[in-house]
Parts: structure tokens; sequence; C-alpha cells
């Protein structure tokens, strides 16, 4: 299952919740008449009211949730979907979930270390990579240092500049 979004919190009196999206497709996932299952246990699945847009994310009210109390207790409350669920990618896209674990190797052969993490950012993304000795060191996610990425094979390539490793 991968989520995409959680409850940050409670908003209004009247059950309405501000989710924060980590969707392929928010204006999709987060419509009205969509239904969203939850990682609590039991699972649940909560029909979508209304959904609008948000500075902090979508303020989403379900059916069946009408009130704050109700609304206080979603609070970190992921929403999943099946990965079979994800939009088709594009040649040069991928899951953050295909990327973490992925060796890291120096274009010359060198090992460099492990993805453990993608750091999601405006101007670009970023691979955390665990080196041998623990460190984490930040990677630009980008064409010019991650010179090829192939997930079958289990390894991203990079061209670091001198001095990130």
């Amino acid at each position: 299952m991968i989520p995409i979004g959680y409850v940050r919190r409670a908003h209004g009196i009247g059950g309405a919740v501000l989710v924060r999206p980590l969707s392929d497709d928010a204006g999709r996932r987060y419509a009205p008449g969509e239904v969203l299952r939850t990682d609590e246990e039991p699972e649940r699945s909560l029909k979508i009211r209304t959904a609008s847009s948000h500075k902090d994310g979508i303020l989403v009210s379900f059916d069946g949730v009408s009130g704050r109390g109700e609304a206080e207790a979603m609070q970190g409350v992921s929403f999943l979907i099946a990965a079979s669920e994800r939009r088709a990618l594009q040649g040069d896209e991928y899951w953050e979930d295909d990327l973490v674990g992925l060796r890291v190797v120096g274009s010359g052969g060198v090992d460099l270390g492990v993805i453990t993490a993608v750091v999601f950012g405006a101007a670009q993304d970023r691979l955390v990579v665990e080196t041998a000795d623990g460190s984490s060191v930040e990677v630009p996610f980008v064409a010019a240092i991650a010179v090829t990425v192939d997930v079958p094979d289990g390894k991203v390539v990079l061209d670091p500049p001198d001095g990130l490793f």
C-alpha cells in the first residue's frame, strides 16, 4: 500500500480536516465522491463530501465525520492506495519507494552508499545517501549528477561534484 496523504489537523467545527497530499494526482484523489482507505486498525473507507484547496494542503470533509472531535481524532491518519492504482510513469520519472534501497556508485564504480530517503524540494528533489561510515549525504537528483538510474539492477550511478562525498 502506498500513502497518498495524511491528516495534519482538524479545521473548524464541522468535521473538516486539513490533508497534506502525497499523491501523484491530488486533484483526482481528493475529489468529492472519491473513497479513501485509511491506515487505521481496523482500516476504514471514507467518502469525500467536499474538498478545496488551502494554503497548507487540501481541506476535506468526509461523510460520517461530523464534528471537530471526530476530525481531531483523525490527526495523523494516512490515506493509502494499492501500488497498482498509481499512474503510469514517464521515462525519467520514478516512485520514491522504487529509489529507496538502491545502491549508489560513482561513475568510476566506487561504492558510495545506499539511498535511504528522497527529499522533495521546490527547485529539485534530493536523494539521501547513507555512506559506509553511517553519515548521510543529500545529493541533488538531477541528470547532471544522477547519470544512470537502473531500478531493475538496483543501482544509481552518480557523477557527484568534488567534495560532495
